[in-house]
């Protein structure tokens, strides 16, 4: 519905004057913003982004009491994706691992060095835990890992206020973008041959795939770029 609203009408900006068109698309800034960035896209080109850019200097909320949870396998592009969600929705972005790192005074591969993955993936559950508990809305991208243990698919999937997303990116892709980054990565750091790390993503997304296939929306990555996965993304919003 939104989207038909404000088709019809940058479709009736036609002849209007600069200020004309500032005044009409302004009337729907608030709750059709998302709209407008997708149609400066797809027809109407950079004057229409142009516009766009200007709502993005405002300090303008597009949804309240929601979170949105970017969920995949580590390198599908969630802290990328969720970056850029944010800043269309104009809600503050967090990563679930960087919030865990501050929070622990502790880098991720040191805390699994010094206290196990186990450990680790208790304080990963509390973290998100107290994050979902915060009032104000927000785009959370969350460790590979997250949903699979525990009972933190569920919770997600119970919690009205949150919006479950799971990235999903084909074997291939992931292999290519982990190969030189396992060593940042402490669950393929031991890995030294590409195929050996291709096995490894192949049997553990088929142990994962029970918990991303969970999620509310699940969005095909393949051969997309940030800009593009996001657009599928708000298309699923309204």
């Amino acid at each position: 519905m939104l989207y038909q609203l404000s088709y019809q009408v940058i479709n009736n900006l036609a002849g209007s004057s600069p200020a004309e068109t500032q005044q009409k698309i302004s009337l729907f800034a608030g709750a059709n913003i998302i709209s407008f960035y997708l149609l400066s896209k797809v027809k109407y080109g950079k004057n229409l982004r142009i516009i766009f850019s200007s709502f993005l200097k405002r300090d303008i909320p597009i949804f309240a009491l929601m979170k949105i949870v970017l969920l995949g396998y580590m390198g599908s592009g969630k802290s990328a994706v969720g970056i850029e969600l944010s800043t269309v929705m104009k809600l503050p972005f967090i990563d679930l691992d960087t919030y865990i790192q501050e929070k622990e005074e502790k880098s991720i591969t040191s805390i699994f060095q010094e206290k196990g993955e186990i450990y680790f993936r208790k304080i990963e559950a509390k973290y998100l835990t107290q994050i979902l508990q915060q009032k104000e809305s927000c785009v959370i991208a969350t460790g590979g890992g997250t949903p699979c243990y525990g009972s933190v698919m569920q919770d997600l999937t119970k919690n009205l206020d949150v919006l479950t997303i799971y990235l999903n990116t084909s074997v291939a892709v992931l292999t290519n973008r982990l190969w030189d980054e396992r060593e940042q990565r402490p669950l393929i750091a031991h890995i030294n041959n590409k195929e050996v790390l291709n096995d490894f993503i192949r049997k553990h997304l088929f142990e994962r795939a029970f918990y991303y296939n969970q999620a509310a929306v699940v969005i095909n990555c393949e051969e997309l770029d940030v800009r593009e996965i996001t657009e599928k993304v708000l298309l699923q919003l309204f």
